[in-house]
């Protein structure tokens, strides 16, 4: 009932889809932000790219691409809201939009390949991005946010991690990226509880 409640609060609201994607190396990441939303108020479904959130319980006769032929996606029930194992499901599965409406946010542990990154269509995007000292992952971020800069689709980019490091991508994403997109990447590297300012600005990105 709740999931139903969700997709028509934001149908009446006219509101699209909000999906947000986590690119992190840490299997963590990904439910701490879907728990934020949840303390926010929002109906949450995380869905599981990589196969590292649940255990082998949550494995089922029918993999995830059935499950959507069938309009049965088999979730599991999670502190935070909803969970679903669908490794390697793409976002632009054309079931997955009408089941994604069921949702206030969709949290995405996004597979780290940024070159096969597609997105939903009609829905609005926000990604999360941890950004460490190492020069892979330096150079991974930006490449990664430069990635998002060139989907319109995309309404804001959160950096999390070493806060050195995250002001480092986020001035190179100012200088060298458009500044309709650049404005809308933040850090939150320096906040006390990085995943609860990520659901407060994500929030207001889909307000704007």
């Amino acid at each position: 009932m709740s999931d139903q409640a969700a997709g028509l609060r934001r149908r009446a609201a006219r509101l699209a889809t909000r999906t947000v994607l986590v690119f992190s190396a840490s299997r963590r990441s990904a439910p701490r932000l879907a728990e934020a939303f949840h303390h926010r108020g929002g109906v949450v479904l995380l869905i599981d790219t990589q196969e590292r959130q649940f255990s082998a319980s949550a494995h089922n006769l029918f993999g995830w691409r059935q499950q959507l032929e069938r309009g049965q996606p088999l979730t599991l029930p999670m502190p935070y809201g909803e969970g679903w194992r669908a490794p390697g499901v793409r976002l632009d599965e054309p079931a997955l939009s009408a089941m994604a409406r069921r949702y206030d946010v969709v949290v995405f542990d996004a597979v780290p390949d940024a070159g096969e990154l597609v997105l939903m269509p009609g829905a609005t995007h926000l990604a999360a991005i941890e950004v460490q000292v190492s020069v892979e992952s330096l150079h991974y971020a930006y490449r990664l946010v430069k990635t998002l800069a060139q989907r319109p689709a995309v309404a804001g980019v959160g950096l999390f991690g070493d806060v050195a490091a995250c002001a480092r991508v986020l001035a190179a994403s100012g200088n060298f990226l458009d500044s309709a997109f650049s404005d809308t990447v933040c850090s939150v590297a320096a906040e006390t509880d990085v995943f609860a300012a990520l659901a407060i600005r994500m929030s207001a990105e889909e307000a704007v």
